[in-house]
């Protein structure tokens, strides 16, 4: 990805240093949780930051370059400083440790803070590895108090795991201090921030898992969900683990909650040692960080015939463009293609693209100009169209008869009609057809089919040009769009829903939005052309109709609910790829429900502002109403 204009965020990359494991043998560590956690964590970050950092399993798989690590408990914060700092003589005084029940208890009577730091680091780690399964306990007078393991033959010195660690910690800042406070002294927009507190229920386990004296009961949980949600205001990533409890799941609603099967290795019951772990995952506050700089089209986009079709991007080329280019991508998903301009506007751009829609026509619009890279029609061909070659159907003069167009102009449909089915090169076939749709669509008023007869009849010059000169100047406006890009593009006609991802690239989305203002059903308006592309073949045309409209096709985006599960269903599909959704204010889900929706799959969302306002109201009387006045906006998810 290129550096995102506004942006701070910095690609997370991993030192060149010896493999690093935890020095510790700690309860509740996450090592069993790694390969569920390390999926989740962004790929672009500024810091690290644990403050419940207990064995750090997650910070040494993960090795990052910058990381504040922070502790509650005063012998587990001096460990790691100690290490950091002078790894050697803390290896010179474990040379001194043996694996003795008597010398065990002799080393634990004594008083760490009596001890220099390294040897208080010495002492921690020999009682880690020789104590009962490597609990960390104290007593109410804050003396380690656990018992002798039954280990045969521990590793007490591991030199290589201890050089290895202090190449890590030696980069990072090693704090002593209460989670709240490392985090409003370190935390800052951009981090990344894994919390791993003592469980909720309080329990044996979650007890004594770091606090040196003071567990870590329900208040404090509460107080630490109204803190991560500082984190997530500021512009942090945070990944939260806890115990699977109703009360987790209610106080991060919203957020991705994953459920998981632990182990608990501290229990001496067999029925207590495994449980259920859930892991929240908290992308930071979506934000409005890229600020759009547009460049003019190049001449390749511009040469895309203009479109009268509802919900068309061709006035915000410019703005998806730019951006698009602030990512390194060399395909993209078009997945609801509608006038094709935006998938068009990728092939300019060099790009391999798939153009996806349930609409024939969209999907013939893009056969036509995406995945063709070299076919035209010949003036003698286009021509050669208008004249009846191949027996005609009659089935628009006879079903349509007075209806949108007058009797010969449906006599000539039905020739183009014949004479199209009857070409052999299935581009020559697109070509001709998107030529014809277009000419249907430029000699109707308004360009949709919801009502019948010329009453919205304006005057413009499409209206007075005849058919044929109309379908003329359609084949040589598509002609003018065909070129090879050096890519194998493709068009495809199906549903989004069914479509399987590719490698990653970028996938562009710009679905039927619901709208409690307007009705998103493009088969309603666009029935008579997208019968033309179908050639009303698998199509219940609807004959008790004045319009002799056809049955809309099912989909989820006719409803609000529908359309929230729908998107994070697509978003699921495509989440390792770059995501550029258009997005209206008028729609729903509401603009914090679709970021919230896309927060779920991607690490970074970003809110973009478009400067562009138009009136939907298709209505004469709603054409000024302010109240349709609508702000566009880009969704980008990375």
């Amino acid at each position: 990805m290129k550096e995102a204009t506004g942006a701070a965020l910095t690609l997370h990359t991993v030192k060149e240093l010896p493999l690093a494991r935890p020095l510790l043998k700690w309860a509740g560590g996450k090592t069993q949780l790694l390969g569920d956690i390390l999926p989740k964590i962004p790929n672009r970050y500024e810091r690290y930051i644990e403050p419940f950092f207990g064995g750090g399993a997650l910070f040494f798989a993960l090795r990052p370059q910058r990381g504040v690590i922070a502790d509650i408990n005063p012998e587990l914060i001096n460990l790691y400083q100690a290490v950091a700092e002078d790894v050697e003589a803390v290896i010179e005084s474990l040379r001194a440790y043996r694996h003795d029940e008597a010398f065990f208890y002799a080393v634990r009577a004594l008083d760490w803070q009596g001890m220099s730091k390294t040897e208080a680091a010495a002492r921690t780690l020999y009682l880690n590895r020789t104590c009962y399964n490597g609990l960390y306990r104290v007593n109410r007078a804050g003396r380690f108090n656990v018992p002798f393991g039954r280990y045969q033959n521990p590793k007490i010195l591991d030199e290589d795991a201890l050089h290895a660690a202090a190449a890590m910690l030696a980069g990072a800042a090693i704090v002593l201090g209460d989670y709240k406070a490392v985090l409003r002294d370190y935390a800052r927009a951009g981090d990344f921030v894994f919390l791993d507190p003592p469980y909720l229920p309080v329990s044996v386990y979650s007890d004594f898992k770091r606090y040196t004296k003071a567990p870590f009961h329900a208040e404090d949980h509460r107080e630490l969900a109204a803190e991560v949600m500082r984190l997530h205001e500021l512009g942090c990533h945070v990944i939260l683990t806890n115990a699977n409890h109703p009360w987790v799941h209610e106080q991060y609603r919203g957020f991705s909650a994953e459920v998981v099967q632990t182990k608990r290795n501290i229990s001496s019951k067999a029925m207590g040692r495994s449980g259920e772990d859930v892991i929240i995952n908290i992308p930071p506050k979506a934000r409005f960080n890229i600020r759009l700089v547009t460049e003019p089209l190049n001449e390749q986009t511009r040469k895309y015939p203009a479109t009268r079709f509802m919900g068309s991007k061709q006035k915000l080329l410019a703005e998806i463009w730019a951006a698009a280019a602030q990512f390194e991508f060399e395909t993209v998903i078009d997945l609801f293609s509608g006038s094709g301009a935006v998938g068009y506007l990728f092939k300019s751009r060099g790009k391999q693209v798939v153009s996806n829609d349930y609409l024939a026509m969209s999907a013939t619009f893009a056969k036509a100009m995406i995945e063709n890279n070299a076919v035209t029609l010949s003036p003698d061909e286009a021509l050669a169209l208008l004249e009846p070659n191949h027996p005609a159907d009659g089935f628009v003069a006879r079903e349509f008869q007075g209806l949108y167009y007058s009797d010969e102009d449906n006599r000539l449909i039905d020739i183009l009609r014949a004479n199209i089915k009857a070409l052999k090169n299935p581009y020559q076939r697109a070509l001709a057809m998107t030529a014809l749709i277009r000419a249907c669509l430029k000699k109707r008023p308004r360009g949709i089919f919801t009502y019948v007869g010329q009453r919205y009849d304006d005057g413009r010059k499409d209206l007075r040009l005849s058919f044929r000169a109309q379908f003329l100047e359609a084949v040589a406006a598509v002609n003018q769009a065909v070129f090879d890009n050096g890519r194998d593009n493709q068009a495809r006609h199906g549903d989004a829903m069914t479509l399987k991802p590719r490698e990653a690239g970028l996938v562009y989305i710009d679905p039927p939005y619901y709208s409690p203002l307007s009705d998103n059903e493009y088969v309603r308006r666009y029935h008579f052309v997208e019968g033309l592309a179908r050639d009303w073949q698998g199509v219940e045309l609807q004959r008790h109709t004045l319009t002799k409209k056809f049955k809309a096709y099912p989909t989820p985006f006719s409803s609000r609910n529908g359309a929230a599960a729908a998107f994070d269903s697509l978003f699921n599909r495509f989440k390792d790829s770059v995501l550029l959704v258009s997005y209206s204010s008028n729609s729903l889900p509401a603009l914090d429900e679709m970021a919230a929706l896309l927060s779920r799959h991607k690490a970074h969302v970003e809110v973009v502002p478009v400067e562009y306002r138009y009136s939907f109201g298709n209505q004469g009387h709603k054409a000024g109403d302010n109240r349709n006045e609508v702000r566009e906006y880009l969704f980008v998810g990375y």
